[in-house]
């Protein structure tokens, strides 16, 4: 017998039905963005909460993460100065991390693109992090005005990033699914048979 995993569930499906089965209480700014069209992820997250400027904490969340974890990583928008390189995401994607979800910055953008490692992110800068000290892994932390806590699952793709509270996921597992087979149908009815079937569905939809 094969079982499907919540993060296989949740791959299935796109950012735009989860949402939905949310209410779109939990999405991330669209601000912070996949910094490649084609970057999708859905797992646990590992959080990270960095001081200004600094990144010493994503290696200690890198040193602690599980495989198919997500750095969930909050510095408070802050644009100066990368919370990670190339360097640092090889780490991460050679111990199984899935990907990061940054409130913030990174750099050596090309490479994180060729080794396929996604990020969604603010965007990128030339400065590198400090790590003189500070942070702290697994404490709820905040990214783009959504809270996040460890172990909450995290669900990117090109239309943004959405959190579900662990104790919700099948629920809203459920509910996406749901749309997702009511969208199927209803795009069946409206689109079969070109303008024809568009203009009935519109007849029966528009007051």
């Amino acid at each position: 017998m094969t079982i499907i995993t919540v993060e296989k569930r949740l791959l299935a499906l796109p950012t735009t039905a989860i949402s939905d089965a949310t209410g779109g209480h939990t999405n991330v700014a669209s601000s912070i963005k996949p910094l490649a069209d084609h970057f999708k992820i859905a797992g646990r997250a590992l959080t990270v909460r960095l001081p200004d400027g600094e990144n010493g904490a994503v290696l200690e969340a890198i040193s602690k993460a599980s495989k198919g974890d997500i750095l969930v990583i909050d510095c408070k928008s802050n644009t100066n100065r990368a919370v990670a390189g190339d360097f640092v995401m090889q780490l991460a994607q050679g111990v199984g991390v899935q990907g990061f979800v940054v409130d913030g910055v990174i750099r050596d953008l090309a490479a994180a693109r060729e080794i396929d490692f996604p990020v969604f992110a603010l965007g990128t800068t030339v400065a590198a992090g400090n790590k003189h000290g500070g942070g702290a892994v697994g404490v709820p932390v905040s990214v783009g005005g959504v809270v996040v806590e460890q172990g909450d699952y995290i669900i990117g793709d090109i239309d943004g990033v959405i959190v579900v509270p662990q104790r919700q996921i099948e629920a809203v597992i459920e509910a996406a699914e749901a749309k997702v087979a009511k969208d199927e149908v209803r795009e069946q009815e409206a689109l079969h048979n070109g303008e024809a079937s568009i203009r009935a569905y519109l007849a029966k939809v528009v007051k």
